[in-house]
């Protein structure tokens, strides 16, 4: 038992510190993703020496201080997306008379190999969203799709990589573009939804690949993507939403940096984590889809939605456009992301893989 427990502290104590790393590789950016896991693995160990009868030892006591501490700071994490924190985004209340207009979305990640999409238009059908996001949607599940009589506006770049995906909307889509903003054969969308004649909203859809033995052995290309993404909104003062699977969680350094970058709010935060991915795996879920919005909005809704068939749960996210103007973002800064701002690694983020492969230019739908 005594070497149970030392073994299961050190193996604890090195998927925490693994990820201090400034290395970019797939092997250490994987333990950003399990902090909710290592905290619980934690209060388990806890509870196996608190009930346990081994004699106190120094490495014992020493083992028992360090888990404690890991768990402390696994906890700092993911205690923003909790009701312990405050909201970053608030909610939309009954007397707010400057609501202009509101803005529905359901965004899924299907799986391409999932082929239940009955379950999916279910799901528009009850929800009624006024924008629905699909990824990894090739096209079959475009064939499937366009049976939405009620979204006569779309924009559709079906792809069987894993990579495709599709808008449906009910509002009116101007300035659409597919962009390859990193890598040639993984797209990401942007266009304006009109909401009505006086507003539009800015909508960035994205699907970077993850860092993965069998994708990019490196997080360079995904951090460039979201770093390009977030400098390029960062000065826009009309409202923006950025959505989709950024395969990378909420609280990772790049997302931090990324939403620090552009002033976006997370309307989790405060509110809870939504494990949106892994559906088939209770025990091994964090949050991987996003919605993203500029401080123009408050939160009418946020639901995580049963699942599909997908490995991934559809997320549904309903705004209300309360500030025709941007106002101030209350995100802070924190010490967590000095990884990306050291100055060597942002120019090896930003300058190696740009100059490696530049951006194809957007192009118009």
């Amino acid at each position: 038992m005594l070497a149970f427990l030392i073994l299961f502290a050190a193996t604890l104590l090195a998927a925490t510190l693994i990820p201090l790393s400034n290395s970019r590789h797939w092997s250490v950016r994987a333990f950003d993703f399990p902090r909710f896991q290592i905290a619980c693995l934690s209060v388990v160990w806890l509870t196996l020496y608190g009930v346990s009868e081994l004699p106190h030892s120094v490495i014992l006591t020493s083992s028992a201080i360090a888990v404690l501490g890991l768990l402390v700071y696994q906890c700092y994490w993911i205690l923003q997306y909790t009701q312990l924190h405050d909201v970053e985004m608030q909610h939309l209340t009954p007397d707010s008379d400057k609501t202009e207009a509101h803005i529905r979305i359901l965004s899924c990640n299907v799986l391409m190999s999932n082929r239940n999409s009955d379950a999916l238009l279910a799901l528009v059908e009850k929800h009624q969203p006024d924008v629905l996001i699909t990824l990894e949607s090739d096209q079959w599940w475009q064939d499937r799709l366009d049976v939405l009589d009620s979204y006569p506006h779309r924009l559709a770049c079906p792809r069987d990589n894993l990579y495709g995906m599709h808008v449906y909307s009910r509002q009116a889509l101007k300035n659409t573009a597919i962009n390859y903003l990193v890598e040639d054969d993984k797209p990401s969308m942007n266009m304006l939804v009109q909401l009505n004649d006086d507003t539009d909203v800015n909508l960035y859809v994205l699907h970077p690949a993850p860092p993965a033995p069998n994708e990019n052995s490196e997080s360079i290309e995904r951090d460039v993507e979201l770093l390009q993404v977030a400098k390029t909104v960062a000065g826009n003062a009309s409202p923006v939403i950025v959505a989709g699977d950024l395969n990378d969680v909420a609280w990772s350094a790049t997302t931090r940096l990324f939403r620090q970058i552009s002033g976006l709010l997370d309307p989790r935060v405060g509110r809870g984590l939504y494990n949106t991915f892994n559906a088939h795996y209770w025990f091994l879920r964090w949050p991987l889809d996003h919605v993203f919005a500029s401080p123009h909005f408050r939160l009418v809704e946020l639901q995580r939605l049963p699942s599909i068939g997908s490995d991934h749960f559809p997320l549904l996210v309903e705004l209300a456009v309360t500030h025709t103007k941007k106002t101030p973002s209350k995100i802070q800064p924190g010490n967590d992301e000095q990884e990306l701002t050291d100055p060597e690694l942002l120019e090896r983020i930003f300058d190696t893989q740009t100059a490696k492969q530049s951006a194809t230019p957007a192009r118009p739908v």
